[in-house]
């Protein structure tokens, strides 16, 4: 934590083997400043970290599907809005990683230093998103599994997926839960971009994709692209798998950095290779998906038409690593916000067993995200429950946007850690293209 008045001086250098060894770092006075990494203790860290574990959270089945479609109707026109978008995410990630380092506190805790209002917005909204994200994320990996072995219903494979992710996460154990992601994330992007390297004999026309250009109809898309895919309440999540990572001061920070690029560009890189099939797969043969999860299944079909089983059935396989490491990320990540949220409100100290990961708060929320959902794989999504979960869903990107920009600019964060011109630029820019795709959102919603 960083205390009024003290300076952090640091200066890092790049080893031969690549990771980043800090050097002549100036301890400050201050007793609760935080381990300091020297240059034996960085040597055992590796790019496999929080950045990673965001980064596959945030793209789901759902971020899948609307990449498919938009290779579907553009073919490879829009390329360049996952670059941008996978950009947004990484300023985005890094104001959560810096104010979290900077200050030493959640971004739960600078939410309610801007006021009540945040509260009054971030209670309803992680109870019913929970409630329904729940079934949808069992579900779309349910299906893959289904897809995979028929003779299992779909159900069924929804509810043991519910179960997987409660008893992996039930513990607390991050070191675990981590290395698991990591896995996950090597099976989605080598599945996935093996099965897009069949569409480089276009390569000629893939490169002009990264041309910006929004043909008529797609300005949606480009926003979506852009904007959404990948971007959840897991991105503000980061800051709890910082700490639990041990990331928890200011000396962390080019770390931090190095860890939320190269994350989030591989996951760029997995969202690109979506397009690149939908494009190859669909738009150059005329062939339309549905815009749900049943989607990613119809597209396993279309490459067994043209590659055989095999390929079919490695793509699944990708869809479900994809579609699981969103569930553990979730199960994780949002129940340690869910337990800084009922400590703040028992005004608990942060260290506080209880609103600690594998705490007794924690482990009520991923009772909430595992059986009550689970009725609605039965009974169906009530409609009100889904206009409720969409309204809330659609303003939490605009609110993470807009709040970042009053934490970061104003005394909530130490001045040397403040936004520049540049860095409140793109985030007002990626601010009103939220403010544009909830307004879409609730559009939907509604008709």
């Amino acid at each position: 934590m960083r205390t009024a008045g003290t300076e952090f001086n640091v200066h890092g250098s790049l080893t031969q083997d690549g990771k980043d060894a800090m050097t002549q770092i100036e301890q400050p006075s201050a007793a609760n400043a935080g381990p300091i990494p020297d240059a034996a203790s960085t040597k055992k860290w590796r790019i496999v970290g929080p950045g990673l574990v965001a980064a596959a959270t945030g793209v789901g089945s759902g971020d899948l599907v609307a990449t498919l479609i938009a290779g579907q109707k553009y073919g490879y026109a829009l390329l360049w809005a996952c670059v941008a978008g996978t950009i947004m995410k990484i300023v985005l990630v890094e104001g959560v990683g810096r104010y979290t380092l900077a200050t030493g506190n959640t971004i739960f805790h600078g939410w309610t230093q801007l006021g009540k209002w945040t509260q009054w917005y971030f209670a309803p909204y992680i109870v019913i998103w929970g409630f329904v994200y729940g079934a949808a994320a069992m579900s779309a990996t349910g299906m893959a599994l289904h897809a995979l072995i028929p003779a299992v219903p779909l159900v069924a494979w929804a509810v043991v997926t519910g179960l997987i992710g409660f008893a992996l996460n039930w513990a607390g154990q991050y070191k675990v839960f981590e290395k698991i992601i990591a896995v996950l994330v090597g099976i989605m992007f080598l599945t996935v971009c093996v099965i897009a390297c069949f569409s480089l004999s276009n390569i000629g026309e893939i490169i002009t994709g990264l041309v910006p250009s929004v043909p008529e109809g797609s300005f949606v898309y480009v926003l979506s692209l852009a904007g959404g895919v990948g971007g959840t309440i897991t991105l503000a999540a980061y800051g709890y798998w910082l700490h639990e990572k041990g990331w928890d001061s200011v000396p962390w920070m080019r770390v931090m950095r190095l860890d939320n690029s190269v994350a989030y560009t591989v996951t760029g890189i997995f969202v690109i290779a979506m397009l690149i099939i939908g494009g190859d797969l669909l738009y150059s043969a005329g062939i339309a998906v549905d815009s749900g999860d049943q989607g990613l299944v119809q597209l396993a079909d279309v490459l067994e038409a043209r590659y055989g089983s095999v390929m079919s059935v490695v793509f699944l396989v990708g869809f479900w690593a994809a579609a699981l490491s969103s569930v553990l990320g979730v199960w994780n990540g949002v129940s340690m916000m869910f337990a800084d949220y009922v400590g703040h409100l028992k005004k608990l100290p942060k260290d506080h067993p209880d609103i600690q990961m594998g705490g007794k708060y924690y482990r009520w929320f991923i009772l909430w995200l595992t059986f009550p959902p689970m009725l609605l794989l039965f009974l169906g999504k009530p409609t009100a429950l889904v206009i409720a979960y969409g309204v809330l869903g659609a303003f939490f990107m605009p609110f993470l946007g807009l709040t970042l920009l009053l934490l970061l600019n104003t005394k909530h964060t130490p001045k040397q850690w403040r936004n520049g011109w540049f860095v409140n630029t793109l985030m007002a820019i990626i601010s009103i293209a939220f403010i544009f795709i909830c307004g879409n959102e609730l559009v939907g919603v509604f008709s």
